[in-house]
């Protein structure tokens, strides 16, 4: 089986193979003609299950070929312009280039005797980023796999600087509509139940001040510690970007961690016309971008940034097979000093070659036709009596929901909306996102595809209108 092996003996296998499997995939994606095919899990799960992988088939063309029939056919596909739901974004050629590349050299970011120059090219796109924020000269980071983990990392290093023994009273402060591994992360780091302090949000679902302010004093008062303050660039639901200059000045005052989460929102970095919306965002303590959303990246491609490259020390521990101390006296640059990996992907490749190839402003021009989509089809939304929408978007999430003329019940309403969903998920015909608000069922256009237009998003509203009426007539049926 040594045939397998990628090696100097193997290039031109390793050509054709690769060549093979990516026109599979360019055939598939130019035949695409709906997000979805409406697989149910009971109709792929026993393909799948019959499957024996003690029994390989030791031909790349027939692995190609029962991969079309478990995977690729009934795959959901983000670059359907009808995909509308969760934070998935195209993703542009240059960084498939790099996925290519990366996973076949295979470096480790960890050690610099794994990557060399992957460590410094990692490097390079963490200034980049750090100067794009505005961070100043001391600032450092590391990629991370997501925005999950560099929460997480983020939290640990505000838990560290809090400085205190006393775990139980340290408090984290993050709106209602903040991301959940905010009390994730909260668990993990050993902190109690009451940690998080939930600070409720304003119309616009942006975290109330005056409300922080008085958790902060209150916190003060009960003898606590204002461990972090969580500001959101981009909530998950609503697009929603929290106040961050008044959040910072808050921060100040109470000696408090300033974390921005901007996993969603960090694609106004690279923004021609909106950057001013992130504003507040250069004095935070650290910040969470998310590559893979709004830079139109493959996942994972996320980083954890930090005003104070001294506050990664938290996340240091030595290993004399690995990066003992002495290689900190020898300048030689090991990545797992600053981060809570250890083996990781050099995933900082495919965004160096996005850069490359497209520039800071292709990525920017990409991100501010989603955002301005999503401000057309908010007013799509308003103008029609159909649909209630929460909130004028401030990146680009649409929140609405049906209303049917007849009925008032808003439980009923809410199965309806519920019912339309599944539907339109099971036809295929697109993709939509579901949330609550205000404890009702609401539904969710998530807009990341410049190539979704105004008439797809009328189109998506018609069918969802039609899917819960036939639901509301079908429910009066059963009734009478």
């Amino acid at each position: 089986m040594r045939s397998h092996l990628l090696n100097d003996t193997t290039a031109e296998q390793y050509r054709r193979s690769v060549t093979e499997g990516v026109e599979r995939v360019a055939a598939k994606l130019a035949a695409t003609k709906r997000p979805f095919t409406g697989v149910t899990v009971d109709a792929l799960a026993p393909r799948i299950e019959q499957i024996d992988l003690d029994a390989p088939l030791l031909d790349t063309a027939a692995v190609l070929d029962e991969l079309e029939d478990v995977y690729l056919r009934d795959a959901i596909y983000f670059h359907h312009p009808r995909y509308l739901a969760h934070l998935n974004c195209p993703v542009v050629i240059p960084a498939v280039l790099g996925e290519a590349v990366l996973s076949a050299v295979n470096s480790s970011l960890d050690t610099w005797d794994q990557s060399a120059g992957g460590t410094l090219i990692e490097r390079k796109l963490i200034d980049w980023t750090t100067a794009r924020i505005g961070l100043g000269p001391a600032a450092d980071g590391v990629f991370t796999s997501g925005g999950t983990q560099s929460n997480l990392q983020a939290l640990l290093l505000a838990r560290e600087e809090a400085k205190t023994d006393t775990l139980a009273k340290l408090r984290i402060f993050a709106s209602e509509v903040s991301h959940f591994s905010v009390k994730k992360s909260a668990k993990l780091l050993g902190l109690g139940q009451d940690s998080v302090v939930s600070i409720p949000v304003d119309h616009d679902k942006r975290m109330q001040t005056v409300a922080l302010a008085r958790e902060l004093e209150r916190c003060r008062k009960d003898g606590l510690v204002p461990m972090a303050v969580v500001a959101t660039a981009g909530t998950t639901d609503f697009g929603s970007i929290d106040p961050l200059p008044e959040i910072a000045e808050l921060c100040g005052q109470y000696n408090t961690w300033l974390h921005v989460d901007a996993a969603y929102g960090c694609g106004l970095l690279a923004s021609l016309r909106y950057r001013d919306r992130i504003e507040g965002i250069e004095r935070a303590d650290s910040v969470t971008v998310d590559y893979h959303k709004s830079f139109f990246q493959p996942v994972s491609s996320s980083a954890v940034l930090v005003r104070d490259a001294a506050t990664l020390r938290h996340a240091t521990y030595h290993a004399e097979y690995l990066n003992p101390r002495r290689m900190v006296q020898e300048r030689i640059p090991n990545q797992v000093d600053k981060s809570l990996q250890t083996t990781r992907r050099f995933d900082a490749l495919k965004l160096w070659m996005t850069l490359r190839v497209m520039g800071a402003d292709g990525i920017g021009e990409l991100f501010d036709q989603v955002c301005e989509l999503a401000a057309e089809g908010w007013k799509v939304l308003a103008a029609d009596p159909r649909f209630d929408v929460v909130v004028q978007p401030s990146l680009s999430t649409l929140v609405f929901r049906y209303i049917p003329a007849a009925v008032t019940d808003p439980a009923e309403i809410d199965r309806a909306n519920l019912y339309a969903r599944k539907a339109l998920f099971a036809s295929g015909d697109a993709v939509v996102a579901g949330t609550k608000v205000s404890g009702r069922h609401y539904l969710k256009f998530t807009l990341l595809n410049p190539e979704t237009t105004t008439e797809d998003i009328a189109a998506v509203l018609d069918l969802i209108a039609g899917h819960a009426e036939q639901y509301l007539g079908e429910s009066l049926d059963h009734a009478s």
